[in-house]
């Protein structure tokens, strides 16, 4: 007798939310994301959006909770380097989720960017766009330069996020959007950013 393949759980009501806010953030910018065109973007009865996230904060806010929960798959926990991993570990976890990013993953780049740029004119929004950012990505990047030896790993994480977010907007939005790097080359870029930091 063939084993049966578990049907997929289905999505809860406010990741639908979310999945509809991030898909219509891409579409149609900040100007689109209202409750009601969550609502039927989601397939939900009218009034289900307000009814969870009831002002625009909390449905930003919802927004950046899913936001958070997809970008931290692009790189699976398995493939996060140990606290013996070393730099070389560092270069292929960090080149492998650049990749995803700019191959499998270009919106959740571009509606990261609406959020971030509706943050800067929303101070509540941007307080709660930093810490879900923080404890998701900078404390863990943080970690691992530490333990690829550097001797200054907040000032050098600092350095690589901001390499990772310049390379990636200029690859998803910027003047290098027709371009995709492989994956070497993103290696290679890596292995000369981390040599500078580290030595060696």
């Amino acid at each position: 007798m063939t084993a049966r393949t578990p049907a997929p759980t289905p999505l809860t009501r406010p990741t639908r939310i979310g999945d509809a806010a991030l898909e219509l953030l891409v579409e149609r910018g900040m100007r689109g994301l209202t409750h009601r065109a969550v609502d039927e973007r989601a397939g939900l009865p009218q009034g289900s959006t307000s009814n969870h996230a009831r002002t625009r904060q909390a449905l930003l806010e919802t927004a950046v909770r899913r936001q958070v929960e997809l970008e931290s798959r692009v790189l699976t926990p398995h493939e996060m380097p140990g606290p013996d991993g070393g730099s070389d570990a560092l270069v292929d976890a960090l080149s492998l989720a650049l990749h995803r990013y700019l191959t499998d993953h270009r919106a959740l780049l571009v509606s990261r960017y609406e959020l971030a740029l509706e943050a800067t004119r929303r101070p509540e929004l941007r307080t709660f766009f930093d810490e879900a950012g923080s404890a998701t990505f900078h404390g863990p990047l943080i970690a691992m330069m530490a333990e690829a030896g550097s001797a200054a790993p907040e000032r050098h994480a600092l350095s690589l996020i901001a390499w990772c977010e310049g390379l990636m907007f200029s690859c998803a939005a910027g003047s290098f959007h027709s371009s995709v790097p492989s994956r070497e080359e993103l290696r290679t870029g890596f292995q000369e950013l981390l040599r500078g930091m580290l030595g060696g």
